[in-house]
């Protein structure tokens, strides 16, 4: 496995939640790690103090990964702050619950200005920086990106998207930046709500997943071999067989 010493990781939307673990488990590896918010200045401010309790540089840096302008003055902030970005993590992501034939044109246009038009701004901003470290990009996909969910329609289809995006860049961009993603399925981050213990029951393997299996799966995209491009790797505990 690489060492992640000396480098820079970005990673999105990770003020609380998954992208937190995502961050931190960058940090514990060594790597120098900025991350984006948008609304939630005070969780990102506490996730960067806790970032540098591992000895590594880290920064909190406001984006608003729809905007492109937004965007590019992040992603430029962090290069500039670091001197280098080798590894971005498109994490920033909504989910959202309706029944198809009552999903709105605006729901609709939300879902994919998030999930599918942020991770390639994200990736078209940082590409020259990643192009010039022989870069890795893991963009944060979903089980919900590979099987349909019949309530969950706008999301599956713009994480189906970021899978195809996933795989056209990193066959563009090859073979400077190796481009994969991660496909989570139920993960809870602490006690489970009753009403997720149904997933766990159908799940080969017997719970849900928590956020440092999807944390372990990034730092294999960051850590491994850069030979690897271009998959999906469902962490799931079996739940889409």
């Amino acid at each position: 496995m690489e060492s992640l010493h000396h480098k820079t990781a970005l990673v999105t939307g990770a003020a609380k939640r998954i992208g937190r673990s995502l961050a931190l488990s960058l940090a514990e590896a060594g790597a120098d790690v900025a991350i984006t918010y948008n609304a939630s200045q005070a969780e990102a401010e506490a996730t960067a103090e806790a970032l540098r309790k591992h000895q590594v540089r880290a920064m909190a840096v406001e984006c608003d990964v729809r905007n492109q302008e937004s965007v590019q003055a992040a992603v430029e902030a962090v290069a500039r702050e670091f001197g280098r970005l080798d590894i971005l993590v498109n994490n920033a992501g909504t989910f959202e619950t309706a029944a198809l034939e009552s999903i709105s044109l605006t729901q609709w246009d939300k879902m994919f200005e998030t999930n599918t038009r942020g991770p390639f701004l994200v990736a078209q901003a940082a590409y020259p920086h990643l192009r010039h470290a022989t870069g890795r990009i893991i963009n944060i996909g979903s089980l919900g990106g590979l099987h349909p969910w019949p309530t969950h329609g706008h999301y599956c289809t713009s994480k189906a998207a970021l899978h195809m995006l996933t795989q056209t860049m990193a066959k563009a961009w090859a073979p400077e930046i190796s481009v994969n993603c991660v496909a989570p399925g139920m993960v809870v981050n602490g006690e489970v709500d009753p009403a997720y213990e149904h997933f766990a029951k159908k799940t080969p393997m017997q719970r849900n997943g928590t956020p440092n299996d999807v944390a372990e799966a990034v730092l294999f995209f960051a850590r491994g071999p850069h030979f690897i491009t271009g998959q999906i790797l469902a962490v799931d505990g079996g739940l889409g067989l």
